[in-house]
C-alpha cells in the first residue's frame, strides 16, 4: 500500500485491520505460510500505528504546553 493511500485510511480503520489480522491467524485455517506472512504484516501496521500515535503525542503535548509556534517552526 502507497503512502498516499495509508494517508487516507484512518488510524482506527488501520488499527481495526490489524485486529481483524489477529482473528484471522488465531482461527488456525492459514497455513503456517499465510499466518507468517500476516504476522510480518501485523507487526509492520502496528509499527506504523505506533509512529503516528508518538508524533500525535508530542503534538498534543505541545500545544498544551503553549508552544504552537515551535511546532509549526518544526514542520517547515
Amino acid at each position: 500500500m502507497s503512502e498516499e493511500k495509508k494517508d487516507n485510511i484512518r488510524f482506527e480503520d488501520r488499527l481495526q485491520s490489524v485486529l481483524e489480522l489477529i482473528e484471522r491467524i488465531e482461527s488456525g485455517k492459514l497455513s503456517l505460510e499465510d499466518s507468517v506472512k500476516e504476522y510480518e504484516q501485523g507487526m509492520k501496521t502496528l509499527a506504523e500505528l505506533d509512529r503516528e500515535l508518538e508524533n500525535m503525542t508530542r503534538r498534543l503535548t505541545v500545544l498544551q504546553d503553549g508552544k504552537e509556534t515551535e511546532l509549526r517552526d518544526e514542520n517547515v
